[in-house]
């Protein structure tokens, strides 16, 4: 028997159970599209973190003191004063991955215009900081070398500073603020960047020179951090290497002793974060895989069911020439049929379940192209696996005990 007729037979005993084929389709729908949608999610969050990341800084490079031990007693990082100004000028004149440097100091405090005050936190820094961390400016300008050189009382202000000092909407451009006691003049405002994955309100800062921070606010000469940032993301391992080395040199330590310093970089957190996203993306499609075996398991049950009722056909089939592998063929079309059409369905349903997700509740989502071929050619495995043995059974049934069965 060919395989068209083989083909309309399905067709028309699916066709004469509607309702039924229907119900065992809607495990594989389910699956398909739960697979999908979940995937989706998944990716949308990845490519969502990557972009925050990308808006800090992702070949942002962090340098911290290290912890050390003085006596027995184990000193708290926050403490040290192991960075010099020293160690910033190495880093900027020696160094070939790095694109830019700055130097960071920071205070935490009020701050105050007229007869509005907000608590705040002022930085110290050069103007690289604005290429490192990826910020530009809305108005008026950034504060130059010769401000830096006489720590003058000039900063550069966030936009969530002046929505909560200058709140009758007035341009905070030339206005002087008060940091503490210390009177700053604002020259430029940020572009505003929002809150980041962590929940941080970026434009809540003030910068200021690092020297006017260091000698005004603080009364320190040492450096509480410095921020480099590679050439390019793929060259930030190169980068801390070499910053490492300078440091090391710098702070003449020996081979044995430990670093008195921290390199972090944003490549760490966004492989922290990108492993934890794949993690949660690949529990979430196997939970939702579940419902594909389920749907199998349907489909089994369904044709083992068919089988059954149709026993006299098949022996009658059987009886006027019809082969083993005719009737396997047969039951196997239906099988197929069952689990194609509901994987079609599935993933027309995901991909617009995952648009239904962004839309009502606004997360973000990218449905691959791997993810519907996937769930596809899984369902359709799915079809023949648990397709398989029941058209077996009613390929190797006896013609003479199909007809006599009742």
């Amino acid at each position: 028997m060919n395989f068209t007729n083989l083909f309309r037979i399905a067709l028309k005993a699916l066709g004469n159970n509607k309702m039924r084929g229907f119900l065992t389709m809607l495990g594989i729908i389910i699956g398909v599209a739960s697979v999908i949608t979940m995937l989706a999610i998944g990716q949308g969050s990845k490519r969502s973190i990557r972009a925050q990341i990308s808006e800090m800084g992702s070949n942002m490079i962090m340098i911290h003191p290290g912890a050390d031990r003085r006596g027995g007693v184990r000193l708290d990082a926050s403490e040290m004063q192991s960075l010099k100004l020293e160690d910033y000028k190495a880093i900027v004149n020696e160094t070939r991955y790095v694109a830019a440097c700055s130097p960071s100091v920071s205070s935490s405090g009020q701050t105050i215009y007229g007869a509005n005050n907000y608590p705040t936190t002022i930085y110290g820094i050069t103007p690289d900081y604005l290429d490192i961390r990826k910020y530009s400016l809305a108005e008026g300008t950034m504060f130059g070398e010769q401000d830096i050189i006489s720590s003058a009382k000039v900063c550069v202000v966030g936009k969530t500073i002046v929505d909560n000092l200058f709140t009758n909407g007035e341009s905070p451009i030339g206005k002087v603020i008060r940091f503490g006691k210390i009177p700053f003049q604002i020259v430029g405002v940020l572009t505003s960047k929002g809150y980041n994955t962590m929940g941080m309100d970026q434009d809540d800062l003030i910068l200021a020179p690092y020297t006017t921070i260091q000698k005004r606010v603080l009364a320190i000469t040492h450096l509480q951090s410095i921020f480099c940032s590679a050439i390019t993301e793929e060259q930030t391992e190169e980068a801390e290497e070499e910053i490492a080395s300078i440091l090391r040199r710098n702070h003449k330590l020996r081979a044995t002793d430990e670093d008195d310093f921290n390199i972090r970089s944003q490549q760490e957190l966004s492989t922290m974060m990108n492993s934890t996203s794949d993690m949660m993306t690949v529990l979430l499609a196997c939970i939702a895989g579940i419902s594909l075996l389920v749907g199998g398991i349907g489909i089994m049950n369904i044709m083992y069911v068919s089988v059954t009722e149709r026993t006299r056909e098949i022996g009658l089939r059987m009886s006027i020439g019809a082969k083993g592998r005719d009737i396997l063929a047969q039951f196997l079309i239906e099988a197929i049929l069952i689990s194609v059409t509901g994987g079609i369905i599935g993933v027309l349903l995901g991909i617009g379940a995952s648009w239904m997700v962004k839309l009502v509740a606004g997360w973000s989502v990218y449905v691959q192209l791997y993810s519907v071929i996937l769930s596809f050619a899984v369902c359709t495995v799915t079809g023949i696996f648990f397709g398989w043995y029941p058209a077996q059974k009613a390929s190797n049934l006896d013609p003479i005990e199909a007809i006599r069965y009742e």
